[in-house]
């Protein structure tokens, strides 16, 4: 898909919203690949303070940077509120990890013009395509 090339290729940050500091978790071995592929990560838990040396966020409306990708490590009743969020803080992409998803969710982001990634890994696409 051209589209996630470019994507990978062109964003810069990426909120990952449900990132935990424990490194068993698959959100924490993800995120910390895609910190040193040279990405802005912005932690998002309301239960983490940092992570992987970065200020976490409660939500991603506490967000102040711009971001090009939200990328969700919750389950897909959670999404559709996320998404939402997405669209108002003016995020370029919703990427939902394997086993996320949520069509209602992803067609709203679509219409309001946001890119959306759905049951993919983001590490795996960009070990794909970069690596």
């Amino acid at each position: 898909m051209p589209e996630i090339t470019e994507l990978l290729r062109t964003a810069r940050t990426i909120a990952v919203v449900g990132l935990s500091s424990k490194k068993a978790r698959p959100s924490h071995g993800v995120t910390d690949y895609m910190q040193h592929a040279g990405y802005r990560i912005i932690p998002v838990n309301p239960n983490e303070t940092e992570v992987l040396g970065e200020k976490a966020y409660p939500d991603l409306d506490s967000v102040t940077e711009k971001i090009d990708i939200v990328d969700i490590f919750r389950r897909s009743e959670f999404v559709s509120d996320i998404v939402d969020a997405a669209i108002r803080i003016g995020a370029r992409a919703v990427w939902m990890q394997e086993g996320v998803v949520d069509e209602e969710a992803a067609k709203r982001a679509r219409q309001a013009g946001l890119i959306v990634v759905m049951d993919r890994c983001i590490l795996k696409e960009h070990r794909k395509r970069f690596r």
